[in-house]
């Protein structure tokens, strides 16, 4: 393994062309340069220097090494600056999960702000749900958070977890138009029993709240389709093949033929932001911030 101070010494003595100037700018004696390039010929194996006249140049093995040294030393010094940086820059990576239709509508802005401001932030996204994404965020695979907790079922918060809600919406019945219910503009969840529903999977929060809102009104769910995205729910609701349960930010996804009603009692969700509290570095508190400051059109 090569020191880096010798490595340094090195690449000194090849900017400069003398151990004298080279010592000069590492704030060292001639002797201590010396004595740290004839260490770093040790370990190196072979030869580095070579007498020209009173003074030394490089050989080819060398000029090999210096190269090497020269990158070294620069990836050092950047390495470096970041850490320094830390304490008052967003710079490094931001690993963001988060919930289909909070990816959708919230991020892309977000994200597109975030860039701008730090173009030396690198974040990536990962989809999927809350059941899910938590246990990458405890395991510290994810920064991150996006993710949904309806107000009949709040979200479960391990401890260690900090919270910051960012929107709040309704969430209505959508049934195809030629539906019975298709004319209204409210339906009472007790007249759903009976109905075929397509939902997310099992163990996701909107499936457990939907379960939990109709099992209150003494109405036990057939739950046919699992399906993770609001989009294809829709198209089979166009169809009349079941109903669903549509936060309204994905009202706007709707084919033509369907209708939305609301819900008696009234159904709601939030999309939260969610981090481990002890390691909230400066990428997530940006993200949070901005994402807290952005305008939501909840259709």
């Amino acid at each position: 393994m090569f020191s880096i101070d010798r490595l340094r010494a090195l690449a000194a003595v090849a900017a400069h062309g003398s151990i004298a100037q080279a010592a000069k700018t590492l704030r060292l004696t001639p002797s201590g340069v010396s004595q740290q390039l004839a260490k770093l010929e040790r370990e190196a194996g072979r030869p580095l220097l070579e007498p020209q006249g009173r003074s030394v140049r490089l050989t080819h093995a060398g000029r090999v090494l210096a190269g090497h040294a020269d990158r070294l030393l620069a990836q050092l010094a950047a390495a470096e600056r970041d850490l320094a940086d830390l304490g008052d820059d967003v710079i490094g990576p931001l690993r963001i999960g988060g919930v289909g239709s909070a990816v959708r509508t919230l991020l892309p802005r977000t994200l597109a702000a975030l860039t701008a401001a730090h173009p030396r932030l690198t974040p990536t996204v990962h989809d999927g749900e809350a059941v899910d994404l938590l246990p990458l965020l405890l395991a510290g695979t994810l920064d991150l958070l996006l993710v949904e907790s309806w107000a009949n079922r709040p979200l479960f918060v391990p401890e260690g977890v900090s919270v910051q809600t960012l929107t709040s919406e309704d969430a209505y019945v959508a049934v195809s138009a030629d539906h019975p219910l298709g004319d209204r503009e409210t339906v009472g969840l007790a007249e759903l029993a009976g109905t075929v529903w397509t939902a997310c999977p099992p163990g996701t929060e909107p499936y457990e709240a939907l379960l939990q809102a109709l099992r209150a009104e003494d109405v036990e769910p057939e739950v046919r389709y699992t399906l993770a995205e609001h989009l294809t729910q829709l198209a089979l609701v166009e169809q009349g093949v079941a109903a669903a349960l549509i936060p309204a930010v994905s009202r706007g996804l709707a084919p033509p033929a369907v209708r939305f009603l609301r819900t008696r009692p009234a159904l709601r969700r939030d999309i939260k932001a969610a981090w481990l509290t002890r390691t909230a570095s400066p990428p997530v508190r940006a993200c949070v911030n901005m994402l807290s400051g952005q305008p939501t059109r909840m259709s």
